[in-house]
């Protein structure tokens, strides 16, 4: 009968050590099962687990095994696996995958502490934790530098739901992000992302630096706050409000979009994406005057919005068309993917307010980005503690793959 055995490899990290190891191994015709590898501060762990042909002696195996290891100055350890356990591991192999991404500006212990929790009271197993970001220097003196790290976990979640409102609570608790995402072909396919424009792209709602321009900002911010929350009926309140600009000169658009701030992250995150062939939407209640500039500024592939209308040069107080809405959005999204022949699944959507939820549902990825607590807990996902471009954590991508 074949032997089966565990080799643990551990020491100082130096060049070479798979390659001897492996050459070792193919002197014996060995199979290589799994292999795995850790270096941390210059400190190696390798795993191997080997097959070892019925014509060759474990122990001889074992023995030039061990010298190498003292030639190399590090330690070896082994460990006999049973056919049995062998079989049984590589049934678990077909359980569902998942990924935990934690993100802040610093990772702590009782961070790690609690999410770990969560994961085990889920019943999952942690198969790799991999860290995203560069490593923090001793004299770091950057309190925008991101943090991120992200756990590979297998298994059934006792309560997928139940989950997220647990590290959503974390989040708050301790001022980080928590991502769960089912580990499958669609996560590591993405391929459309689309934005929500006002609070999400931008740093500010664009009708109320328009009202505060003409006048009438106080009444206007009120009416959106609400709006915001759920609380009024979007195509109502945008009415409401467009009603107070009536008679606003258009050729005001241009000093208000000139003053508008993007938001932090949002430049470094779309040029990224543009450079692993992601497409890009701007899909927002807002107004096509300001997402065309914003197309333009970044190179966003699709926009639909509102059009303002406008007569005489003044703003009629209406706009052109169907109200871009909650429903209208969710409808843009499912239209832009068809077209790029993009399933929904490959598709992440980004924003703020209530009347984003439809959307950021339909997606594949959908993320409350600086939210209300309402839409944190309808989207699944959120960032509130990083800028834009903590959404190429989720992707997987590491700060060496970014520009």
């Amino acid at each position: 009968m074949k032997d089966i055995l565990l080799v643990h490899i551990f020491g100082a990290d130096r060049t070479g050590i798979v390659s001897s190891f492996s050459n070792l191994l193919a002197e014996y015709g060995a199979d290589i099962l799994d292999v795995g590898q850790a270096v941390i501060h210059d400190d190696l762990s390798l795993g191997m687990l080997i097959r070892i042909p019925e014509d060759a002696q474990s122990a001889a195996v074992v023995k030039d095994l061990l010298y190498a290891a003292h030639e190399m100055g590090i330690s070896c350890k082994f460990t006999p696996v049973s056919a049995e356990d062998y079989s049984s591991w590589v049934d678990s192999a077909g359980k569902p995958r998942w990924i935990v991404s934690l993100l802040g500006r610093t990772i702590s212990a009782e961070q790690v502490a609690a999410v770990t929790s969560v994961i085990s009271q889920n019943g999952l197993n942690i198969q790799s934790i991999n860290r995203l970001t560069g490593r923090p220097t001793l004299t770091e003196t950057d309190p925008q530098r991101p943090a991120c790290i992200e756990f590979s976990v297998r298994g059934e979640p006792v309560d997928v739901a139940a989950m997220r409102k647990a590290f959503l609570a974390i989040a708050a608790r301790l001022g980080v992000d928590i991502a769960l995402q089912e580990d499958n072909a669609f996560r590591r396919n993405r391929r459309l992302v689309a934005f929500d424009m006002d609070s999400t792209l931008i740093r500010v709602e664009v009708i109320d630096e328009l009202a505060k321009a003409w006048g009438v900002g106080e009444q206007v911010a009120a009416i959106t706050e609400s709006a915001m929350r759920g609380e009024l009926d979007f195509k109502q309140s945008l009415r409401r409000r467009l009603s107070l600009l009536k008679g606003m000169p258009a050729t005001m658009l241009e000093s208000v979009a000139a003053g508008i701030p993007l938001n932090d992250g949002a430049e470094k995150l779309v040029k990224n994406l543009k450079r692993f062939g992601y497409k890009t939407a701007i899909i927002s209640g807002g107004f096509t005057y300001f997402g065309e500039l914003l197309q333009s500024r970044l190179g966003i592939d699709y926009v639909h919005a509102n059009k303002l209308e406008i007569a005489d040069g003044l703003l009629t107080g209406n706009v052109e068309g169907e109200i871009v809405d909650a429903q209208r959005k969710a409808a843009c999204l499912r239209e832009i993917a068809s077209k790029e022949n993009i399933s929904l699944l490959q598709t992440i959507a980004v924003g703020d307010g209530a009347n984003d939820l439809p959307m950021l549902n339909l997606a594949g990825l959908g993320i409350a980005f600086r939210a209300k607590p309402v839409v944190k807990e309808g989207a699944g996902h959120a960032i509130s503690t990083l800028g834009l471009d903590a959404v190429l954590y989720l992707l997987g991508f590491r700060d060496r793959d970014m520009a």
